[in-house]
């Protein structure tokens, strides 16, 4: 029986935050995902595309950002059990909760944190007659090492930020790329939307819309698909090397969503109000995997409903302590020199 005080089910960076903010309140944390590494869809899907919306970052690449969690939290030791999915829970008489992995391990902790994401993922595949036939062979869903695609012909079918993003990324890296949508506008950001327009400007980018994909060709590699372009139907035939469809992704929840807790539309429902605790007391669900009214789905969001959750959790497992709030900026702290070790030790938070 693996023991712990919170025990965080999603090892994705709002998990990996959490770690930071209980350690910071001298909670240790167990981390359970069904992925073999940490990182959620950072480190599984897209390892190499840039984000830009978290603070301090003008641009870093998933992956890094990954990398850059775990040695924040290294000092707090959490624990890991990776390539496992929670399976069931159990409420316990010491108010506790047990939970139980899909290859047995048991979990205990009096705080249970969710943190899975949108969940388990399966991507939304165009309805093409011999599709299999080309997956992992021409064709691919996710895009996760770019490098792959280094001075290859590539065509990308969708319009969304996904589609847009990788698109951009893609026009410094393949030999050619074309992007593919069923209509004229697209659903991304509109300053990806201008940066494809200058790109098709410049010739690093074919754009052909409103269009869709109809066949695909090759023998035993895929070499070429169809397009058929409206108003008029035109065929166009494209030799390339890979075609991404960009579709989405469909989440589910999985096991977690007959735990008894309440869900609306493929989301764990929590009170905003002050702890995005469940229905369920003791139980949390941060990151994507909530909803609430005026909900964002964001890293950034992940991470401050991580903050308040270690704070609740706090007080649930030490009712009867009080704690005074510092901030992390420790060098007026006595005793504090400077390395990592005593950094935590005067850390930010002082417990009474």
């Amino acid at each position: 029986m693996i023991k712990t005080d919170i025990l965080i089910i999603g090892a994705g960076p709002t998990g990996l935050f959490t770690v930071f903010e209980a350690g910071l309140l001298k909670l240790k944390c167990h981390l359970i995902d069904a992925l073999p590494q940490p990182g959620g869809q950072c480190s599984e899907i897209y390892p190499k595309k840039p984000i830009y919306d978290i603070p301090g970052f003008p641009e870093v690449l998933a992956g890094d950002l990954v990398d850059n969690l775990m040695k924040q939290i290294e000092v707090f030791e959490p624990g890991f059990t990776l390539g496992e999915r929670a399976e069931t829970i159990e409420k316990q008489d010491d108010d506790t909760f047990i939970v139980t992995t899909n290859k047995g391990t048991k979990h205990q902790a009096p705080v249970v944190a969710i943190a899975g994401g949108l969940g388990s993922f399966e991507p939304r595949k165009p309805q093409l007659e011999n599709i299999t036939d080309f997956e992992d062979k021409g064709i691919e869903y996710i895009i996760r090492d770019p490098e792959i695609y280094r001075n290859k012909k590539v065509a990308i079918a969708g319009g969304g930020d996904s589609a847009l993003d990788w698109s951009i990324y893609l026009a410094d890296v393949a030999d050619e790329v074309t992007l593919i949508h069923r209509r004229n506008e697209f659903r991304g950001a509109l300053d990806s939307v201008e940066k494809v327009e200058e790109l098709k400007k410049l010739g690093k980018i074919n754009l052909i819309t409103p269009a869709e994909v109809t066949s695909l060709q090759g023998n035993g590699q895929l070499e070429a698909i169809t397009v058929k372009q409206k108003p008029d139907d035109k065929e166009i035939e494209l030799e390339l090397d890979h075609f991404i469809p960009l579709f989405g992704l469909s989440p589910k929840l999985g096991p977690i969503a007959n735990w008894g807790l309440e869900i609306e539309k493929n989301a764990i429902k929590v009170d905003n109000t002050l702890d995005y605790q469940t229905n369920i007391p003791g139980i949390y669900a941060i990151g994507d995997v909530n909803t609430y009214p005026g909900k964002l789905k964001l890293i950034l969001c992940g991470f401050h409903e991580a903050t308040l959750m270690c704070q609740s959790a706090y007080k649930r497992i030490f009712p009867d302590k009080k704690y005074v709030m510092k901030y992390t900026t420790v060098s007026g702290v006595d005793g504090f020199d400077g390395s990592r070790k005593e950094a935590e030790k005067a850390v930010v938070k002082s417990i009474k």
